[in-house]
């Protein structure tokens, strides 16, 4: 197989199947221990990885919420989140999922967040500012200083756009603002939302650029077990950019962002790597580090990036909220209550 052709998998029900895997035993052991972070009984590192993807991040959305419902925040030693990812991982860390999850499919928030006149007013299309700074500020308050003194440890990754790295920004993450800086640069895409953010320094964009899953940084700071929450279905492979789009995104890229040129060029190659990289840790659990992924199931209808559907976009939450539980209903308990502000919608 060459090193850009896409690795198609077989139809999957989008469910990890609830059979012994060093991911799902550790989260059961530290969930009957009480293991909480700073405390463990065992030398191991577990890292939640939550992919990014636009819209498809609703999915992910709902799987972070099933994890707050089935209570197994604290399981974990750092949270990992690309673009909406980082988006969804913050919510859960400020132990408020049900609230911040609920924006995914509110109407008012998704006409003013994504709307493509808003350049006639001056606005990006996409307006991650108003969605960090108002919604998650006046609308639906993000409990920054929870996020801050959580004991779980939160890196949102962003791509620089100097140097077309992926960079982790747990280090520049001090207060209020900084935090909600390192949001708004992990989920800049280019042309779609305005200029890139700085940040400790230095400049960002989308870290869906350089690492859209970012499990390679969490390996690389020593995870030894990770829980990744897909937002593509097992058989949505990668596709080649194609000729026009990066003829167009080349020349806009090298007068905005030159370092990111090439690293947008090699996607295709890189999620294709990516997904080798996850089919090998499926057929081989007990290969370190040990990996595993939670996908949308295969009858899940496709959630476009910039998806303005509020219906479509809710299912998905809900899609990703089954598809958790089911994941560890042979070895959590959990009641499937829906309560309060935790919301479920009906297929």
């Amino acid at each position: 197989m060459s090193a850009g052709s896409p690795v198609r998998t077989p139809r999957s029900t989008g469910v990890a199947p609830s059979t012994a895997h060093p991911v799902r035993e550790l989260i059961t052991a530290r969930l009957a221990s009480g293991s909480r972070p700073h405390g463990r009984s065992d030398d191991a590192r577990l890292a939640l990885v939550i992919e990014g993807g636009g819209g498809r991040g609703a999915y992910s959305g709902g799987m972070v919420l099933a994890l707050e419902q089935l209570g197994l925040t604290d399981c974990f030693d750092d949270v990992y989140g690309a673009s909406a990812g980082a988006l969804n991982g913050v919510w859960l860390l400020a132990r408020d999922a049900a609230a911040g999850m609920s924006i995914w499919w509110d109407p008012a928030v998704i006409r003013r967040v994504t709307n493509f006149w808003s350049p006639l007013r001056g606005r990006p299309v996409v307006d991650n500012e108003y969605l960090v700074d108002t919604v998650c500020h006046d609308l639906v308050p993000l409990d920054c200083a929870a996020v801050l003194a959580h004991p779980v440890r939160f890196h949102p990754l962003a791509t620089c756009v100097d140097t077309g790295e992926s960079v982790d920004l747990h280090a520049h993450l001090s207060d209020q603002d900084s935090l909600r800086r390192a949001l708004r640069a992990s989920a800049g895409m280019p042309l779609l939302s305005g200029r890139p953010v700085p940040v400790g320094g230095r400049r960002f964009l989308d870290a869906g650029i350089s690492q859209p899953v970012p499990v390679h940084t969490a390996v690389a700071d020593g995870a030894t077990h990770v829980l990744v929450l897909r937002t593509r279905i097992s058989t949505q492979v990668p596709e080649p950019i194609g000729p026009l789009q990066r003829r167009f995104m080349r020349a806009h890229l090298a007068r905005k962002a030159p370092g990111t040129v090439e690293v947008w060029s090699d996607r295709f190659a890189r999620e294709c790597a990516d997904e080798r990289f996850f089919a090998e840790h499926d057929a081989n659990p007990l290969s370190a580090p040990s990996v595993l992924q939670i996908r949308p199931p295969d009858s899940a209808s496709r959630v476009l990036r910039n998806d303005r559907d509020a219906t479509q976009l809710r299912r998905a939450v809900e899609i990703g909220r089954r598809a958790t539980l089911a994941a560890f209903e042979a070895s959590v308990p959990h009641s499937g209550s829906r309560s309060g502000r935790e919301l479920a919608c009906e297929r």
